[in-house]
C-alpha cells in the first residue's frame, strides 16, 4: 500500500542529512538504480513494498514526527530500506541484510 496519489507531487517531510551504506551503494549499482530515486520516492510518501499496516504507521509517523521506514525490492532481488529518524536529522539508505 502506498500513500494517496494527492501526496505524490510534494515532499512530505524533511529528510535531514542523507547517507548511503557501502552495501546499499553496491546493491544499487548492481541494479543500475540511483540512490536519489529511492530517497525521492521515500520523501514523497511512496513507501515501496510495505504492507498496509506499515504504510499507515508511516502516515502517522509523518504527522507525529516519528521514525519513517520505506522498503524497496530491487530488480536483482536485494531489498533496500530507507529510514528517516524521528527528529528528521538524518535519513539512511541501507541494505536490509545490514539490519
Amino acid at each position: 500500500m502506498q500513500s494517496p496519489d494527492i501526496f505524490k507531487d510534494r515532499v512530505r517531510f524533511d529528510a535531514g542529512r542523507a547517507t548511503v551504506t557501502p552495501a546499499a551503494t553496491a546493491a544499487l549499482e548492481l541494479a543500475k538504480l540511483p540512490d536519489i530515486l529511492l530517497l525521492a520516492r521515500h520523501i514523497h510518501g511512496d513507501w515501496g513494498d510495505l504492507n498496509e499496516r506499515d504504510c499507515l504507521q508511516n502516515e502517522l509517523a509523518v504527522l507525529l514526527d516519528l521514525r519513517i521506514q520505506s522498503r524497496y525490492l530491487l530488480p536483482t532481488g536485494s531489498v533496500i530500506l530507507v529510514l528517516t529518524e524521528a527528529d528528521r536529522s538524518a535519513t539512511t539508505i541501507l541494505l536490509q541484510d545490514d539490519c
